[in-house]
């Protein structure tokens, strides 16, 4: 049997030697692995030619070789699950990513296939440098512009030129009443650009564009996605995708969820319509269902970020900026002016920054006057006999309603005594219609 399974392997070798520059033989079941056509420069970098984990030892050695720029894609690339979900139709897949080797980048194409007995896969990697700069010097004519005129230069995905083609074409089939017609629209849009942009540069906010991008193209991966806005992505899903519509949009908003608590990704908004034949005359009709759903999911989003940010204690990623928490004084000064007595606080959410009276800090013992993240100190403070009525009252102001409902509970004080404390609270909202500041005032009775 083993020598039979090496005749095989020479086979292989031999036949794709002449077209790859290394080819991985992947057995599914076990992950073993076997490097059936080396490459000189890995061998040179310690990577392994075989071992019994195909894609752990792929992640881990991707270092070694990889552009930084790309790791994060040849992660995904090298992702057992993905690559399973990949191939499942049969198909191969394909994709470019760089290496650097010598101190030089070098474009490689991967491709990867799965035998008909679905017991292997057979992952390639081919040399296309001189293929790339072809490319770049075609992309100067005319032709080669036409071509990349439907493509979105930053994301890589179809731009809006070609979701309006696309669009023509699925409403011409509607008009003609074709037999079968199945498809649904996928809305995405990506929550707080703007204050990315202001906040950490336009780099940093063409990156996030990037990986909304990546996140939505790897739930969708068998439809075509649009970006049709500076923050807007359409997925149009049919076949597999689409039997799978559910299940793909909850994991999309699972990733998003987690995203937004661990501040490590994009938070997309998203919503799903299908195309209802009898009822939906055009695409616009399915699409506007989609876009309107989209924007109900963004509440809920926003709703939940203001919870998790007063609720949750978290490393500030940017400090407020001078002219902001001069905004934040001048607040606070006309807010304690008009409130004439009791203890006055107001939050600048975008941050969680917060100021405080001083005779609040000297009697509750907080620890300053200016404050990050000052919610979860204070939520320490209260009885845990009405902690329950706290957290319910602060779920109503941190709603998408910001519904304010005054409330009396106790609070220790810095010598360790409880006193009652009635608060109200208020939510201000910025042009974008975001939260923005919280504040309100807290008397003794």
């Amino acid at each position: 049997m083993k020598k039979e399974k090496a005749n095989i392997l020479n086979q292989i070798a031999l036949t794709l030697t002449r077209h790859y520059d290394s080819v991985y033989y992947v057995e599914i079941d076990t992950n073993r692995y076997t490097e059936v056509v080396a490459l000189q420069e890995f061998e040179d970098m310690m990577i392994p030619k075989q071992g019994d984990d195909f894609f752990a030892d792929s992640r881990k050695n991707a270092h070694k070789c990889i552009h930084p720029n790309d790791l994060e894609l040849v992660n995904q690339i090298y992702d057992r699950a993905l690559m399973l979900e990949r191939l499942s139709s049969g198909e191969p897949y394909f994709v470019v990513y760089r290496l650097i080797i010598g101190g030089k980048i070098i474009h490689m194409r991967h491709s990867e296939y799965i035998c008909d007995d679905r017991k292997y896969i057979v992952c390639c990697l081919e040399n296309i440098e001189d293929e790339y700069r072809e490319k770049e010097e075609q992309e100067k004519n005319l032709e080669s512009a036409e071509r990349m005129a439907r493509l979105d230069d930053l994301t890589g995905v179809r731009n809006k030129k070609a979701f309006k083609e696309y669009v023509e074409t699925l409403d011409e089939k509607i008009n003609a009443g074709s037999e079968n017609l199945t498809f649904g629209v996928v809305m995405c849009d990506m929550n707080d650009l703007k204050l990315t942009n202001d906040t950490r540069g336009h780099s940093f906010g063409d990156e996030a564009i990037q990986r909304t991008s990546r996140m939505i193209c790897n739930a969708f991966i068998h439809s075509p996605v649009f970006r049709i806005g500076g923050d807007e992505f359409v997925a149009v899903i049919s076949g597999r995708d689409y039997e799978r519509r559910e299940y793909l949009l909850k994991k999309l908003r699972e990733e998003t969820i987690a995203n937004g608590r661990t501040r490590t990704g994009p938070v997309v908004a998203s919503g799903l319509a299908v195309y209802e034949p009898g009822t939906d005359d055009s695409f616009s009709k399915v699409f506007e269902r989609a876009d309107r759903l989209m924007y109900e999911n963004k509440s809920v989003l926003k709703a939940m970020r203001i919870k998790d940010d007063f609720t949750k204690m978290k490393l500030t990623e940017v400090p407020i900026p001078d002219e902001r928490k001069r905004l934040l004084d001048g607040l606070f000064g006309a807010l304690h002016t008009v409130a004439g007595g009791g203890y006055i606080y107001l939050t600048d959410m975008k941050y969680d920054f917060s100021r405080w009276s001083l005779s609040m800090v000297a009697d509750f013992g907080m620890r300053s006057e200016y404050m990050y993240h000052a919610g979860t100190f204070f939520q320490e403070l209260v009885h845990p006999d009405d902690i329950k009525i706290y957290r319910e009252a602060m779920d109503r102001i941190l709603s998408d309603k910001a519904e304010v409902i005054p409330i009396v509970y106790r609070g220790r004080k810095a010598d360790g005594t409880y006193v009652p404390l009635a608060t109200r609270g208020f939510i201000l909202i910025d042009s974008e219609g975001s939260p923005e500041y919280f504040g309100g005032i807290i008397i003794q009775k």
